[in-house]
């Protein structure tokens, strides 16, 4: 059996012919937001409608890492790291300090509370980027059924005083977060609104001065949506598709796909030299080792 579809030549210096698409874990009911802990060995993830965050240890299988985890969804580290989440349930982003205690990051913006925090990244000054689309509180599935009122963006928090500012406004509903290896451009998956059907896509944006600016397409997963994206240390973007993992070069021009047989919300690099791929798919957790190695979390 392939796991792979090649349809640019390059792709084929990516994938190692004898590694396995290996599922490691299955039962969940709709799995997200991976992160590697290397200096632990372990990998975080999220089942989101049973409120838990779970973890994945090579010989010991899952085990419980926070339970409630308040519907907990995307999650990263930051320079430091500590484990940073984006939280449905009470529609905020905290920060997981080394001894434990949980810190507010951010919960409201202009006096008004966010809709569901999404997905996270950290930049290298410490920036906390987060997406805040409403599908946490369109339902009562993957948090609380709530009102709408603050709009879909995408915004950055001061990792000390947690004050916002709206970076990226420009979408129906921003989704998945990446920035290249060297900060010079970010990505942004818009998923569209829940219930429409707005056009989804990757956007990408060019940093100046912090800022992300000329805003324009970037690609579009030809089966489903990008959800979740990562980058490699080329600049290569993997992003979550319905058929698996597809990946795309810094141009835009579409390489190659995962075969992953569940529809896949989200992925990233781990394992002891960043190479393994680890991805979320609906009710299961599967691994990959690559010949590329990711880029962005501790």
């Amino acid at each position: 059996m392939s796991f792979f579809e090649i349809h640019e030549p390059e792709f084929e210096r990516f994938i190692l012919g004898n590694a396995p698409v290996k599922q490691l874990a299955t039962g969940f009911d709709w799995v997200e937001g991976p992160v590697w802990f290397g200096d632990a060995g372990c990998l975080l993830f999220s089942d989101i409608p049973n409120n838990r965050i779970l973890r994945w240890t090579p010989g010991s299988g899952i085990t419980t890492y926070r339970e409630p985890s308040h519907y907990a969804n995307g999650h990263t580290r930051d320079r430091q790291g500590r484990l940073i989440s984006c939280e449905h349930g009470k529609r905020r982003v905290t920060r997981t300090e080394l001894d434990g205690r949980i810190t507010v990051i951010a919960d409201s913006f202009n006096g008004k509370p966010l809709n569901s925090p999404n997905d996270v990244i950290v930049a290298c000054d410490g920036g906390i980027w987060f997406s805040d689309p409403h599908y946490g509180i369109m339902t009562n599935y993957e948090g609380f059924a709530a009102e709408q009122e603050n709009a879909c963006v995408v915004y950055r928090a001061d990792p000390e005083t947690g004050a916002l500012d709206v970076m990226v406004d420009d979408m129906n509903c921003p989704n998945g977060l990446a920035f290249s290896p060297d900060e010079k451009s970010l990505y942004v998956a818009d998923t569209g609104r829940m219930y429409s059907q707005d056009a989804r896509s990757i956007r990408i944006y060019d940093m100046a001065g912090g800022t992300p600016v000329n805003g324009r397409h970037f690609h579009t997963i030809s089966s489903g949506c990008a959800d979740g994206i990562r980058v490699d240390s080329d600049g290569n973007l993997w992003s979550s598709a319905a058929d698996g993992v597809h990946c795309i070069a810094p141009d835009g021009r579409f390489l190659g796909k995962i075969l992953i047989p569940e529809l896949v919300s989200n992925l990233c690099f781990g394992g002891r030299a960043k190479h393994e791929l680890y991805v979320t798919a609906t009710t299961s957790l599967y691994r990959i080792t690559l010949n590329r190695r990711g880029t962005q979390e501790p």
